[in-house]
Parts: structure tokens; C-alpha cells; sequence
């Protein structure tokens, strides 16, 4: 497994648990592309569009600092 999330904080919001599924399905056997889309059609069925839109939000400007 690649473990991109490391690092990554694993509670709601954090990026770590979006990562952590992203590399499992990578590990399955699905592109990097398909991977996120699933997962973030799972984040979205569980949290919401508004909630996963502000996650994505705050991780944009989060990146934006470094």
C-alpha cells in the first residue's frame, strides 16, 4: 500500500481516512483517477456534498500555505 496518508489526520475532515481508502482501492487494482471518485462519492453518500465541499475547501487552502 503507498500510504499517502501519513500524516494526515484520520478524524472527519482531516484527509487521512479519504487517503487511507483512496490507496486501498489503488491496491485493488483501480487507477488513481477511479479510486477518488469513489471515494469521494462515499464521502459524499455518508457526510454530504456540503459537508465534503467544505473538507475540500479547507484542504485547498490548507496545501496553499505550504
Amino acid at each position: 500500500m503507498a500510504s499517502s496518508y501519513k500524516g494526515k489526520s484520520l478524524r472527519p475532515g482531516g484527509g487521512g481516512r479519504f487517503a487511507r481508502l483512496v490507496d486501498k482501492l489503488t491496491a485493488r487494482g483501480y487507477s488513481g483517477k477511479s479510486a477518488r471518485a469513489i471515494a469521494a462519492s462515499v464521502g459524499r453518500r455518508k457526510y454530504g456534498g456540503r459537508q465534503m465541499a467544505r473538507w475540500a475547501a479547507q484542504g485547498r487552502r490548507r496545501s496553499r500555505g505550504k
